[in-house]
């Protein structure tokens, strides 16, 4: 017999529950042995003899609430996000996104030091799991941006934007927020690079996602884009060299030759399947919720 709520908190994937082991493990050892987050969080005046805290600074938590709220997270996107992308992207971004983001925040706190004198930004430990989730949110925000909030009724194209809003707020208030947010932004910027430019879709052989649904000023409010969209061009140009929006269906054009990956139409399909993949998914928890009510009832009558 299934226990009830099985529906909500079934169905996560082996990886994603192997990953959650390594936060819940990486928070137990940096509890137990607190001289470990010298060699496996991001200290910036110990990263070049220690460079390896560029990739462990992702997986491990120093707080027992970052470990709830990582593992959540994982959990609950990864449930999501993994069936569509395929398990083995599904770990490539999340290796590409902890380990870019890392090394930003290094030179960020770098550059924080030179421009204060502070020391504080070379010796204290950086660690957590928050950049890949944003990114996570990211993902979201390209597989189903009109899908609605059950209680909040926001379209979840908006969470990257009002995650990060909210967690500048919150900056102005708190002395901690050199450790929380660079990395916040760069998980973001970071997991939109790799979707917009680089994710590979095998299925199709094409790369990105060139849509103008998931353009980068999609993050801000629509006054604001006449005002973001050259300034992202110009970071457009940096990663596709001399590349211009087409009107022809395949996109992206470079001297006249389509890029590769450049296809809106490949880009409206994938959200579609996304679409349905969530559809699914809940229709699947539901379902298993409504037997799980009919059960006691079976049983009372076979008792009876």
């Amino acid at each position: 017999m299934s226990s009830p709520g099985s529906g909500m908190l079934g169905g996560f994937t082996k990886l994603c529950k192997g990953l959650a082991v390594i936060l819940i493990g990486g928070h137990v050892v940096v509890q137990l042995l607190p001289t470990a987050v010298t060699y496996l969080a991001l200290i910036p005046a110990r990263t070049i003899p220690f460079g390896w805290n560029l990739i462990t600074a992702g997986y491990i938590e120093q707080s027992v609430h970052g470990v709830v709220v990582s593992t959540l997270g994982l959990l609950f996107m990864g449930k999501l996000l993994e069936p569509i992308w395929g398990s083995k992207e599904f770990l490539k971004f999340i290796f590409i996104v902890n380990f870019l983001t890392s090394v930003c925040v290094f030179i960020t706190a770098i550059a924080l030091y030179y421009l204060t004198m502070q020391e504080k930004y070379l010796y204290m430990p950086l660690s957590g799991f928050h950049g890949v989730l944003a990114g996570f949110l990211v993902g979201i925000k390209q597989i189903v941006p009109d899908q609605e909030l059950y209680l909040l009724k926001i379209k979840v194209k908006w969470l990257p934007s009002l995650m990060l809003l909210l967690s500048i707020a919150i900056s102005f208030f708190t002395p901690e927020s050199a450790t929380y947010l660079p990395t916040l932004i760069f998980g973001t910027y970071i997991g939109w690079i790799y979707l917009r430019y680089l994710q590979r879709k095998p299925e199709s052989k094409l790369r990105g996602d060139p849509s103008e649904d998931f353009a980068f000023s999609t993050f801000f409010p629509e006054f604001l884009r006449p005002i973001i969209d050259p300034i992202a061009s110009i970071f457009h140009r940096m990663l596709c060299g001399k590349s211009e929006v087409s009107s022809n269906p395949q996109g992206y054009t470079l001297g006249g030759a389509p890029l590769l990956g450049s296809d809106p139409i490949e880009a409206s399909r994938r959200r579609e399947r996304g679409a349905r993949a969530l559809e699914e998914r809940l229709a699947a928890e539901k379902l298993a919720a409504g037997r799980d009510s009919e059960e006691p009832h079976i049983e009372g009558n076979d008792h009876v």
